[in-house]
């Protein structure tokens, strides 16, 4: 799977299988993969998320259900046209984004104020 990686954290208040439903569905929506893109197997990306194969199947069916990917036995799961009623507007994106980095340079040992600055500069 091209695009960003996938990031399950222990301490986010979603379910796992949630975490990876949006991550993916942002990852379309933002273009980051395209229609006709294969995503991972399912047991390839729960070995590397370190979380159950259940969990990954979950996100894949909700994300089959809502209309951005399509799985089929034996071909895998690739992505739609993303449903155009279920993209989030550039602002929730944004938000998203500004969370994920605030998280990610927190995980890294940066205060959230020294992150913020960073951006500033």
């Amino acid at each position: 799977m091209t695009g960003p990686a996938i990031v399950v954290r222990a301490d986010d208040p979603l379910p796992p299988y949630e975490q990876i439903r949006r991550q993916i569905a942002g990852v379309i929506a933002s273009g980051g993969l395209h229609p006709g893109d294969r995503l991972p197997p399912l047991r390839q990306l729960a070995r590397d998320l370190d979380v159950a194969v259940g969990t990954v199947g979950r996100a894949y069916r909700d994300l089959e259900a809502q209309g951005w990917v399509e799985s089929r036995r034996g071909r895998g799961t690739h992505v739609l046209t993303p449903p155009t009623a279920t993209v989030a507007p550039p602002t929730e994106s944004l938000e998203r984004l500004a969370r994920d980095y605030l998280a990610a340079a927190m995980e890294l040992g940066f205060t959230q104020q020294q992150a913020i600055d960073a951006v500033h500069r």
